[in-house]
């Protein structure tokens, strides 16, 4: 039998949990915090492969183990390992506090509605999307994914966030909580012993009473009416056509949306409703403050940049390819359609859809993506809506046909998302 015990959050191991072990597994501080049982054997843990064996061995003979981990090992925890490797039959796990729960307790918050994320050995570009897009984050470091590097990639994006960093939970001489802006983040070495980041929304932190635990449930539908949005002159993304580009964009939490030429944001805010982060560019400064007013309308982020594509998307680079999309949506048609797709083929990490009213612009449009190396693949999109006519009765309205192009990256360069 493997006792799992988890520890580290200011509750004790129980002496008599160690008492037979014949084996104790567990981090450096973890073991130097308890008695071990005389003639036991002690395993500092490291790379997790030779711990394994090690126990795998004690196992095989019948000899009892003790894994002494931080706060809850269930909760992105050594116990997936474990059972993975030995069976879940073989565990009897005895939960702690996890380091999330301990951090929303020092900072009196409820954490039903909170997303969190593990970025320890993971991709960042996960966990700084997710807090891009939600209010209430709770990021579970690692080496190169700490307070700094988030507060890096976020003080461009989301310089309003709060910081709560959270370190040596549980020890009641070195514990810290710190409140700090994502700039003031970034500007500190933060050493070691930083348990959990909390990334907040103080507008938003306290949300309503849930009854499903995590972050905000998808949508309960999509390709909403255009009368969902304020826009200019009817110039706006018809429904028929956001619901394929919606679908061949394939937004998700975790991920960075682009949102180009957006004229009223119904892509970008759309997306932002289905879990991703979005950046949506906008040429015209009413169309930039229409944009952000459909946000708000829909009660979802979306960071809005004023500017003309393409040059403006050299402004967009972020450290480490973090402001990368994963997906691109590019509507509008004008001369610089194929530069525009050029650069955002570049850039993008998945996919790129492109709206074109204009037939004279699909070729070139077409030769952009399949030029930057994506499978290209479109439809001509013709669609009529029932219209009532005098009389009660009903004809076709025919709306303008739109091509819509997508191009698929050949070979891949995202990792899969880990929550």
């Amino acid at each position: 039998m493997i006792t799992v015990v988890g520890t580290g959050t200011g509750v004790p191991v129980d002496a008599g949990v160690l008492a037979g072990a014949e084996l104790v597994v567990g981090g450096r501080r973890h073991l130097d915090a308890v008695r071990l049982p005389e003639g036991a054997e002690r395993v500092v843990l490291g790379p997790l492969a030779p711990a394994l064996d090690t126990v795998g061995t004690y196992v095989a003979e019948g000899r009892p183990v003790v894994v002494l981990a931080s706060g809850d090992p269930g909760f992105f925890g050594i116990v997936r390992a474990l059972a993975e490797r030995f069976g879940a039959e073989r565990l009897d796990v005895r939960p702690g506090v996890s380091s999330v729960a301990a951090a929303f307790a020092r900072v009196g918050l409820p954490w039903d509605d909170a997303v969190v994320v593990s970025a320890h050995g993971r991709d960042p570009r996960t966990a700084v999307n997710l807090c891009r897009a939600r209010p209430k984050v709770a990021v579970l470091t690692g080496p190169g994914a700490g307070p700094a590097e988030l507060g890096a990639a976020l003080a461009r994006h989301c310089p309003g966030r709060l910081l709560v960093v959270a370190s040596a939970l549980g020890d009641p001489e070195r514990e810290r909580i710190e409140r700090v802006t994502p700039a003031e983040a970034a500007a500190r070495d933060w050493g070691p012993a930083v348990s959990v980041v909390l990334c907040l929304d103080e507008s938003r932190a306290l949300g309503p009473v849930r009854t499903v635990a995590g972050g905000a449930g998808g949508p309960a539908g999509w390709a909403l009416e255009e009368a969902g949005f304020a826009h200019r002159d009817s110039m706006i993304t018809k429904f028929e056509v956001r619901a394929l580009a919606l679908a061949r964009l394939g937004p998700r939490p975790g991920e960075l949306v682009w949102d180009i030429g957006a004229g009223s944001g119904s892509v970008a805010v759309e997306c932002a409703r289905l879990g991703a982060a979005v950046t949506a560019v906008e040429k015209t400064p009413d169309g930039v403050e229409r944009i952000r007013a459909n946000a708000a309308a829909h009660g979802v982020d979306v960071r809005v940049v004023h500017g003309v594509a393409p040059a403006v998307l050299s402004d967009l680079a972020g450290p480490g390819g973090l402001d990368d999309p994963d997906a691109v949506f590019v509507g509008g048609g004008g001369r610089e359609l194929p530069a525009v797709v050029t650069a955002c083929a570049r850039r993008a990490r998945r996919t790129v859809v492109v709206a074109v009213a204009a037939l004279d612009r699909v070729p070139a449009a077409r030769e952009a993506l399949t030029g930057a190396g994506f499978t290209c693949d479109g439809v001509l999109l013709q669609s009529s809506r029932l219209a009532p006519l005098p009389g009660d009765v009903t004809r076709l309205a025919a709306a303008n046909p739109v091509f819509l192009l997508w191009g698929v990256r050949s070979r891949g360069r995202t990792e899969g998302v880990t929550q």
